[in-house]
């Protein structure tokens, strides 16, 4: 208690005297240091609360925003380090996974926000739900009866996936204690995660991007159940939901337990002094402020006891901020590791995904090199594994490249001696002539027909591209209406290709299109989490 004691002392003298030093610089007129925050897309909202601090303090605050795995990779990387001040990921569990060096520190909870299953809420009531507490397993019955399916964001890639995905092992387990390295092991365990992430019919890499596929399905009269997200996304999904007239989410509070997201902020300590790290301690003390908690909690995220921030509730929605969630405790970093790869190759619904490759004449020379390289690192399992993207004997791929006209199909599955056929046969392009990547696609389509017929994975086509392409987009996009079966056409663009026109196909077909210019092999892996 004692140490206790001091420790809550330390620490306010600490904030006392940062605050006092800052207001003597503000005072004296002079300008505050230049801070870089790392934060993931979950903390947007929070941008102008520090920038209304950081202003005052005559102090200039930038924003990266990045997926939490991308900051964890960034806090274990030596050899390209985190370039921030603030690290602010959605979760602490991406800090103690890889904050090996423990450079973070002054670590603080600004808000959290449990992971939960929000439902249609037509289909909630059809499923008897709306009445009465629901558990993990009335989910597992619902999905394996065929009633049940929903979005949800990848485990590996993202921290709503990964949470709500260590509750499903949490569920399955069953005894309510920190998941263990033997219950991985235990068939019973595995099946139940199996069947719930059966109910899968679209993934992503990022929980915003979820939201905004949910909603963009909606408005296109696709057909979406449910999804897997924050309590906030959800009830800002409600509320564009409601503008339009349409159905709203039922939010479900599994009785058996909840992931929260504590919504960390740290100082990251890359050697820049005493003013830096004083300067985050303040902004940090700020947002824990009374007046900024409440701020923060009318936006529907939970906030620190005793900050006397209302809740949010909306009782048709079944949302309240205020409601006691069992959150389940993190286990042992070994055992998240273990989990997170044993969901990449074994749990996950298996992908199918098609892979157009531009060979065309302008792709001679460093494009060519750089596609090589990609081919490399995709069809690579020691490099994919590091980065919690690799392959599973389940999965197929599909490769055709393509310039004025599409290739010849080569096709296989995520095991080994495949991705070394497909690694080999990458490595052996070569540039020349146009570019046609409508006629790819196509291709792509009729190749991925025989898989498609059984319903058993999550299809996409990736198409990578250094230039535009020649076709009628919107005769193809009609085309792909007819035949396409709801398959997303994300993009990669390289060199000086046309985004416009690869964001018009992406967005038609409910994808996105990553920037490979500066890596073509961080873009296949970043695209890699929507499949």
């Amino acid at each position: 208690m004692e140490r206790a004691c001091l420790s809550r002392f330390a620490r306010a003298a600490r904030l006392l005297a940062a605050a006092l030093a800052l207001s003597a610089l503000a005072a004296c007129g002079k300008t505050g240091p230049e801070i870089t925050v790392i934060a993931g897309s979950e903390n947007q909202p929070f941008e102008p609360l520090v920038q209304e601090f950081c202003t005052a303090q005559g102090a200039k605050c930038s924003f990266k925003y990045a997926g939490s795995l991308d900051i964890g990779f960034g806090l274990k990387s030596t050899a390209q380090p985190l370039q921030a001040d603030v690290v602010w990921p959605a979760a602490s569990i991406w800090i103690d996974l890889f904050d090996e060096a423990r450079k973070v520190k002054h670590l603080q909870s600004v808000s959290q926000s449990p992971v939960l299953l929000g439902v249609r809420k037509a289909k909630a009531q059809a499923l008897g739900w709306t009445g009465r507490e629901v558990t993990t397993a009335d989910i597992l019955a619902a999905v394996k009866d065929g009633k049940l399916k929903f979005l949800m964001s990848s485990a590996t890639q993202s921290n709503s996936g990964a949470g709500a995905y260590l509750a499903m092992l949490n569920a399955a387990v069953g005894r309510g204690d920190v998941l263990t390295e033997p219950d991985l092991a235990n068939p019973s365990v595995l099946d139940k995660a199996r069947t719930l992430l059966g109910g899968v019919e679209r993934s992503s890499g990022s929980s915003g991007w979820l939201a905004d596929l949910f909603l963009d399905l909606d408005a296109r009269g696709g057909h979406a159940d449910a999804m897997w997200n924050y309590e906030v996304t959800l009830k800002e999904t409600n509320e564009s939901l409601v503008k339009r007239g349409s159905d709203p989410l039922w939010l479900v509070y599994p009785k058996d337990g909840a992931a929260v997201s504590d919504g960390p902020m740290g100082y990251f300590d890359r050697g820049r002094g005493a003013d830096v790290e004083n300067f985050v301690v303040a902004l940090e003390n700020h947002l824990l402020s009374a007046e900024v908690q409440q701020r923060i909690a009318a936006i529907g995220r939970r906030v620190v006891a005793g900050s006397g921030a209302a809740p949010v509730k909306v009782p048709e929605w079944n949302l309240d901020t205020s409601r006691a969630v069992t959150a389940l405790r993190p286990p042992e970093p070994k055992v998240i590791f273990s989990a997170l790869n044993l969901y990449q190759e074994a749990l996950r619904k298996p992908s199918l995904t098609a892979l157009c490759l531009d060979i065309s004449g302008s792709m001679d020379g460093a494009g060519i090199n750089q596609l090589h390289q990609a081919m490399t690192f995709l069809f690579s399992p020691e490099q994919t594994r590091s980065l919690l993207v690799q392959w599973t004997p389940d999965d197929h791929i599909v490769a055709i490249p393509f310039s004025g006209d599409a290739g010849t199909a080569v096709t296989g599955t995520g095991a080994p001696a495949d991705q070394e056929k497909l690694k080999q046969w990458g490595n052996t392009l070569v540039a020349d002539g146009g570019t046609n990547m409508y006629a790819c696609v196509d291709k792509a389509l009729q190749a991925m027909t025989p898989d498609l017929d059984t319903g058993r994975y999550l299809p996409a086509i990736l198409i990578m591209t250094d230039g535009r392409s020649e076709g009628d987009l919107a005769g193809f996009i009609a085309q792909w209406a007819g035949k396409g079966r709801g398959i997303p056409i994300f993009g990669v663009t390289f060199g000086d290709a046309d985004r416009s026109q690869l964001e018009r196909l992406a967005t038609a077909t409910g994808a996105r299109v990553f920037d490979g210019r500066s890596s073509l092999a961080e873009a296949f892996r970043a695209a890699r989490g929507y499949n």
